[in-house]
């Protein structure tokens, strides 16, 4: 099977809400899908981006995609933080993960960002042991928090 990556346009969003509601079903969380595809449209594609997707397909399919924005920290400056790594449940384990994540990384270093960052959930072991190939540091001293408006 022969997997090619390549940055999302517009006309993709419908296939990126799937991967979205998709990892929210994973997560058993898709009551908290919340975003529109206007939203995503306005947001992705409007005069500033506020994120970039990298694609992963085979046979003009989409399999999964790798969403990313700027985080900008008062320590290091510019950073990428990866919001989700997605690949189609019936295409895991076929080096999609794998693909996207390194994709994302010649991004990073394309870009001149000091670091990747992202979140796993503590009970995703298939994703905790995916990062820990790449010797990624998961840290369990910082508390997320949030408020939601």
């Amino acid at each position: 099977m022969k997997i090619n990556t390549r940055k999302a346009e517009k006309s993709d969003l419908p296939a990126v809400i799937d991967l979205i509601k998709e990892l929210a079903s994973y997560e058993k969380a898709s009551h908290e899908v919340k975003i529109t595809l206007e939203e995503l449209e306005q947001d992705g594609f409007g005069n500033h981006p506020l994120y970039w997707i990298i694609l992963a397909e085979t046979n003009q399919n989409i399999v999964g995609m790798s969403f990313y924005y700027i985080r900008y920290s008062t320590w290091t400056g510019k950073n990428i933080y990866l919001e989700d790594i997605v690949v189609k449940e019936e295409y895991r384990g076929k080096g999609i993960g794998k693909l996207l994540f390194e994709e994302t990384i010649k991004e990073a270093k394309r870009l001149k960002v000091r670091q990747m960052i992202w979140q796993v959930l503590d009970w995703n072991e298939p994703a905790i042991n995916f990062y820990k190939k790449f010797n990624a540091e998961l840290d369990d001293e910082w508390i997320n928090g949030k408020l939601r408006f």
